[in-house]
């Protein structure tokens, strides 16, 4: 009865001291007073922290912006100089009086030295790491200085390059001589088939100054077995002691202020490095599920450290309570890929994410809110981590957990083999445990991957040849690669993150023969690199498909941003000095248009059907991707955002603005939707259905319509309300194309289909059966009427014919402002309401509004 009111008692002390700072532990962030110079000028300018050189240098007006026009290139001479940031910053008496005063850089890019008052404490290597060091005794009360030197990373580096014998196929490298492999920072710094080559220096993460006596908790780490009965958790505490003894340790697991679950034990510490598990179970949890299947249920767990009652340090964190598990292996079919939550095997709806701007402190909170509020709304389940940009910030597997987004993470390595050296692999094995560490225990992380492409580009990429590598050199460089991703990375995954799936690199399968579709993940890019038609999307079909795309234009406000009315022409120089993809680029989305589309009217014409051939393109593949459930049991297109604006395969552009490819995605992976496709001369039409944790079917009705192009109804089939199983692909009608013709041409009918639940007619999916250029389209005679609505405007768009992609747009459009659906179709002679989130009037979007339909863009 004694320990049990003890326990009580702690516990209360626990709750009312958890977010207070304790006596023995103070934290202050770094963030004033900070400037910046070159050492080869001496001249000191004020700097902000977190922050990067190339900001840094445009607040001052001191390089152009690197964004507009060809600047890109006036501002090469940036990343060849060393820079040195320094700040003066205040130490109390009481901070001195306590054992261990350490700074904590969480990020610092990349080469850098660290002095406080002149003393050298810290060499860094790492971008992906964070570094600290107890400064205390060089410290005094009052005044302190911190100086970060940082060194050019090409001048580091190419002495390296130049000691070599090899060189590395670092293809993405936009400079002559590739030294992106040498350094462990952001890849796409040094430029990418979609961004700017800017290679960044700077403190680019908070800097945190901690003072702290007798023990401080490092990190907490969770090994959960959960099913819907029970969840047991076991909370390793890893804590650091300067001062030996007995403690008490307390842990809580808590959920929307019902009462916790929580224990206390003793702990006796030695000086040095501790880890203490806690063990904690919850009857009947309420389970984290994936975006559309269920409730993001969290759990906070705190824990806290105590001295004779007295709090001294603490420590929490929110989990979800289920379990993930990802699916590889031979099956009848090839080998699987695909993912289970919670013992439900689950389709993977989603896109591929890079760094959503070249200088990473700009991207705020809130554009990680409004980018993870994109996906939700999109119907995302999943989003990949590409391995050519950053381990992000807390914020974004934060906002993960919260909307249900799982998280595919890659290791940082991407399109290149590289070194093997122990110095290379240790500063690789450090970086690994401290980002798994860091991010393992979010509710949304799915799997690991070691790198992007790099296993089939050893194959098939023609890197021996191409690079007149010796036998001798080509197998070396495979061996550094085995040792690294085969042997170092996995052991890292297995002892930090025991459960969770690990594969060497993505994709599993190459994408040039008909038996690469039967195994694994597959990026397959026959369409833009090899060519194809989009009609390939609906014949190659992988059981996962984790990489595939096209390219589009932004919008015309954001062109505005970078260029000019005298560039608008696709081969203008700054056009072509923002299409990173030179190779391709704007003219395989010239000849793509040319083959689906009338020649367009002007430039803004040409990039509103850029945006439009880019959709449609997608929207064939993520219906097929879907219909192949479960062969196929994953859609992950290539790419969800921009890190600067310029034409490039992402939905949504470097200002969030959605292209016609997201609104498209979001219709492709709505919960329920209708599909059709011709096959062997039949045309079948599916229904598709996302799987629900409390669901075991939909009652669902299908309307089928044949009518011209003017709305008269040739033929129609209502199939009554039916149960179709949740989380299926079902064939719902087949019909041979020239029955349902009846001699018609196939350029002067639409086919679509109508979902009827719940008494209420979804919006119908079309299927056109020839290409848009071949249908006579007449103006739609389109007339719109706005009225006030909650949160915004509803526009409701009536149309005499059928017209095709019809967008709106808004003059002057204002940040925050979004229309709920866009680059629509409409058959003849319907209407379709929209919400537009605004705060003007009705009557102000009325005045602004612009529309635009697929005809109006043709030369008349």
């Amino acid at each position: 009865m004694k320990l049990k009111l003890m326990g009580r008692f702690l516990l209360v002390i626990f709750f009312l001291s958890f977010f207070t700072k304790s006596i023995y532990s103070q934290v202050d962030t770094l963030k004033s007073g900070w400037e910046f110079g070159r050492p080869d000028e001496r001249v000191w300018r004020s700097a902000t922290v977190p922050g990067t050189v190339h900001t840094d240098l445009l607040a001052h007006q001191l390089i152009p912006d690197p964004f507009k026009g060809m600047n890109e290139k006036a501002v090469q001479w940036v990343d060849k100089k060393d820079w040195w940031y320094k700040c003066t910053f205040e130490v109390t008496a009481a901070q001195l009086q306590q054992e261990v005063v350490e700074l904590e850089f969480l990020g610092l890019d990349t080469y850098a030295e660290v002095s406080v008052n002149n003393r050298d404490v810290l060499v860094t290597n790492n971008m992906f790491l964070s570094w600290s060091a107890d400064v205390k005794k060089h410290l005094k009360v009052g005044k302190n200085t911190l100086l970060i030197k940082f060194e050019s990373p090409i001048k580091h580096d190419m002495p390296r390059f130049l000691r070599d014998s090899v060189i590395y196929p670092a293809g993405n490298d936009a400079s002559d001589i590739p030294l992106s492999v040498y350094a462990r920072k952001a890849p796409y710094h040094y430029g990418w088939d979609w961004g700017p080559r800017l290679v960044t220096s700077g403190v680019w993460r908070p800097v945190l100054l901690r003072a702290w006596s007798k023990a401080a908790i490092r990190n907490i780490s969770i090994q959960q077995n959960t099913t819907a009965a029970k969840a047991d958790i076991a909370t390793t505490v890893k804590l650091e002691a300067v001062t030996a003894g007995t403690y008490q340790l307390s842990a809580a697991l808590s959920k929307d202020g019902a009462k916790p679950v929580a224990t206390t034990i003793p702990v006796t510490l030695k000086a040095g490095v501790n880890e203490v598990t806690v063990n904690l179970s919850v009857k009947n949890p309420q389970r984290w599920w994936p975006n559309g299947m269920g409730a993001q249920n969290l759990y906070s767990i705190a824990v806290q450290l105590l001295d004779n009652k007295q709090p001294i340090a603490q420590a929490g964190k929110k989990i979800g309570l289920r379990t993930i598990e990802v699916e590889n292996k031979p099956d009848a079919q090839g080998e699987s890929f695909f993912v289970k939550v919670n013992g439900r095997p689950v389709f993977m709806k989603g896109s591929n994410y890079i760094p959503q701007d070249n200088f990473l402190p700009r991207v705020t909170k809130e554009k990680y809110k409004q980018l993870f509020d994109d996906m939700q709304e999109s119907h995302f389940n999943m989003v990949r981590v590409w391995g050519g940009g950053i381990y992000e910030n807390d914020e974004f597997y934060d906002l993960a957990d919260e909307k249900g987004i799982l998280v595919w993470q890659d290791f940082m390595y991407a399109c290149t083999l590289y070194p093997g050296d122990k110095s290379f692999l240790e500063n690789a094995r450090r970086e690994a445990v401290y980002n798994i560490n860091r991010l393992k225990d979010h509710a949304s992380m799915a799997l690991w991957c070691g790198n992007n492409e790099i296993a089939v580009a050893i194959k098939n990429w023609g890197w021996q040849d191409g690079y007149a590598y010796t036998n001798s050199q080509y197998e070396g460089m495979q061996r550094a690669y085995d040792k690294l991703f085969k042997e170092i990375l996995p052991a890292a995954v297995k002892e930090n993150n025991p459960g969770t799936f690990y594969f060497h690199s993505s994709p599993i399968s190459n994408w040039g023969k008909k038996e690469d579709f039967t195994k694994g993940d597959n990026h397959y890019w026959g369409i833009w690199h090899g060519m194809e038609w989009f009609e390939a999307y609906n014949t190659h079909i992988p059981r996962f498909m984790s990489e595939y795309g096209f390219q589009s234009f932004p919008g015309m406000q954001t062109i505005d941003s970078f260029a000019t009315a005298a560039d608008y022409h696709i081969f203008s120089n700054v056009m072509q000095s923002h299409q990173k993809s030179p190779a391709k680029g704007n003219t395989a989305i010239k000849i793509y248009m040319d083959h689906y589309y009338d020649t367009p009217t002007d430039f803004p014409a040409f990039v509103y059907l850029s945006q439009v051939l880019q959709a449609e393109g997608m929207k064939v593949a993520i219906e097929a991707h879907r219909r192949n459930m479960p062969y196929c049991m994953g859609s992950l297109y290539w790419q969800l955002n921009d890190c600067w604006p310029g034409p490039s395969w992402s939905g949504r552009d470097y200002f969030g603005r959605w292209k016609a490819l997201q609104y498209y995605a979001k219709r492709a992976f709505e919960p329920v939707i209708p599909s059709s496709a011709e096959e062997d001369g039949q045309l079948k039409t599916y229904v598709i259905t996302d799987e629900k944790a409390d669901k075991t079917a939909w009652n669902i009705g299908i309307n089928l319509t044949l009518t011209d192009l003017q709305g008269n109804i040739i033929s129609q089939k209502k199939i009554p309300a039916r149960k179709i199983q949740d989380g299926t692909s079902t064939l719902v009608n087949t019909i041979a194309v020239n029955d349902l013709l009846q001699g018609r041409k196939r350029n002067e009918v639409i086919f679509y289909t109508e979902l009827v639940i719940d008494n209420k007619v979804l919006h119908p999916n079309l299927y056109y059966f020839a290409v848009a250029k071949e249908i006579a389209l007449q103006q739609p005679g389109i007339t719109v009427a706005c009225k006030d609505a909650g949160n915004g405007v509803d526009v409701t768009i009536t149309t005499k014919q059928l017209a095709r992609n019809i967008y709106l747009e808004l003059k002057g459009e204002k940040d925050g402002e979004h229309f709920e659906d866009n680059f629509m179709d409409l058959p003849a002679g319907t209407q379709r309401t929209i919400h537009l989130r605004t705060s003007r009037t009705a009557a102000a979007i009325q005045q602004q509004l612009k529309i635009t339909s697929l005809v109006d863009t043709y030369k008349k």
